[in-house]
Parts: structure tokens; sequence; C-alpha cells
């Protein structure tokens, strides 16, 4: 039996005729009757009954008719979700997020969730390079990094404005704060870097300092942004943060200043995706929805 005939079997239980079926299928009597004849041979056991004008059904045929509903209705959700899914109504959006990348990320997927109600959605935190590593593997589809990072020919980048960078301490500064500072100003000052080596923002930072053949005072470093902003609001030393992390992190008791645009201290978020991967309808409608905000 195959899924055309069960819907037949349907039609015949729920018109209790053969011709009300046909009329309902829009099909002649003598096909469907010859598709009821062959069902019930390949079951080896009658599956109806005629009573007078009408048929009935039997217990075998009864049993039938349920699974055939039950058959009818998984075929119909599963050409639905499928749909659905080809055209990003439906699905999964795997995306990773760097700590230090979209203050605005919250927003734009609560706009995404009312536009797209039956998306569902893997969200993974991690540092940039890491994030990379699962976009190659298919972990997730589309990651949030910081730049600059090497990222290779088998990626793809979306790049996003640059962004300053700010000094942000508990206050108790040696200088004027009703302006930017510069590297110079601060390089006494005992930094916390807001990531760890190897990575884009502690590159970035320290590369800034080498180029303008200054040497910063290093307290530390600290990739946990909730512990940086409390170890900064007491006081223990002052960090570099890109203007992200303060539209992220709002209500520490600091003070934030902006550092002048030299030696490159300025950075930027780029979504990222596999080259030659085809995206899936969710993601190419998330980027669609990203580019138009």
């Amino acid at each position: 039996m195959d899924i055309r005939q069960l819907r037949y079997f349907i039609a015949i239980v729920e018109e209790r005729t053969v011709s009300g079926a046909a009329k309902r299928l829009h099909l002649s009597q003598p096909p469907l009757s010859q598709q009821l004849k062959a069902m019930e041979e390949e079951l080896g056991t009658p599956l109806i009954e005629r009573n007078g004008k009408t048929l009935g059904v039997t217990l075998a045929g009864l049993r039938l008719y349920e699974y055939a509903q039950q058959m009818v209705e998984l075929m119909e959700a599963a050409k639905t979700e499928v749909q659905e899914v080809g055209s990003g109504m439906n699905g999964k959006l795997a995306i990773g997020v760097n700590t230090l990348s979209v203050a605005e990320l919250p927003e734009l997927l609560r706009r995404f969730r009312l536009r797209y109600p039956k998306i569902s959605y893997k969200i993974q935190q991690s540092e940039s390079s890491h994030l990379c590593h699962l976009v190659r593997s298919r972990a997730v589809e589309l990651a949030f990094i910081r730049l600059p990072l090497d990222l290779g020919d088998d990626l793809a980048v979306l790049h996003f404005d640059q962004e300053p960078f700010y000094l942000i301490s508990s206050g108790d500064l040696p200088f004027d704060l009703d302006r930017e500072v510069s590297l110079a100003e601060l390089s006494e000052l005992p930094l916390l870097l807001p990531s760890t080596q190897g990575l884009g923002v502690h590159y970035l930072i320290l590369n800034a300092f080498a180029e303008l053949q200054l040497e910063p005072n290093l307290l530390g470093e600290c990739s946990d942004i909730a512990l940086l902003m409390n170890l900064v609001s007491s006081g223990f030393g002052v960090s570099i943060v890109p203007e992200t992390l303060l539209k992220q992190h709002p209500g520490y008791p600091i003070v934030s200043r902006k550092i002048a645009d030299e030696a490159g201290m300025t950075s930027s978020v780029g979504l990222v995706a596999l080259r030659n991967r085809r995206l899936s309808k969710a993601a190419l409608h998330f980027i669609e929805l990203l580019q138009s905000s």
C-alpha cells in the first residue's frame, strides 16, 4: 500500500459510499473500487462490508482507518515542515557570539522571532578563534567575531562599522576626564586586559602600544567580563574595552573615556560563515534583518 491508497480508503470510510468517495477525490468509481479490492487482497482480509446502499467498516478496516489517518497526518506535517524549513519559516538558527561582539543582538533576535516564530535557536558563546572553528566544523552556521583575526580563505565575512575603545576605571585618574585620553597618558596605569593572550582584542591593544613605542603597565588579563567590571569598579585596576562592552554591561560604578584614535585603536565585528556552505533560509533571513537594521 502507498499513501495514495490510504487517502482513498479514508475517503471511502468517511463517505460510506464508493460514489461519494469518488466524487470527493475527483475520480471515477471503477478505479476506486479496484484500489479497494487490491488493498483487501494485499492484506488478506475484508476491509469494507456492504449494508444496503451504504458501506460499513470491518474491525480490520477500522484499525487500518486509524493508522491511515495517523500516517496521512504525519505525511502532511512532514510536507509542511519541510516547506517551512526550505522557506526559512521553520528550522533552527545556529549562531556563535563573541563575548565582546554585538550589544544589539538581543533586540535583533527579538525582532527575528516576531517575524519567524517557529524558528528554534542554538546560541553559543566563545572567543573568536574558537567560534571560527565551530563554523568550520558546522556546529554553528554563523558567528559574530571580533576583528582583526586571521580567517583564512574558507570563511566569508560581513564587516560592520569600526568602533572606538574606551578606558574604564573607578574614577581615580591622574588626568582630565572631560576629553579623550591617549595611550601615553594611561601607559603607567595598572592595566587589566579584557581578553587572553593570542586573541583579537588582547593583540590589538598590545599592538597599539607597540606602534607608539609605549610599554603598558600590565596588571594582568581577565576574560570574564562581569569579573573584569567588578575589579575595575573596586579600583583594582583599569581596563581598555570596545564600546560594545559598555552597552552590554551598564550600571557599574565606573567612569569611561574614549581613547584617541591612534595606532589603530579601533575595532570591528564581523559575521562569518563557511564560504562553500549553502546557508539555510533561516540564516539568510537573519542576515537580511541584520543588514536592514
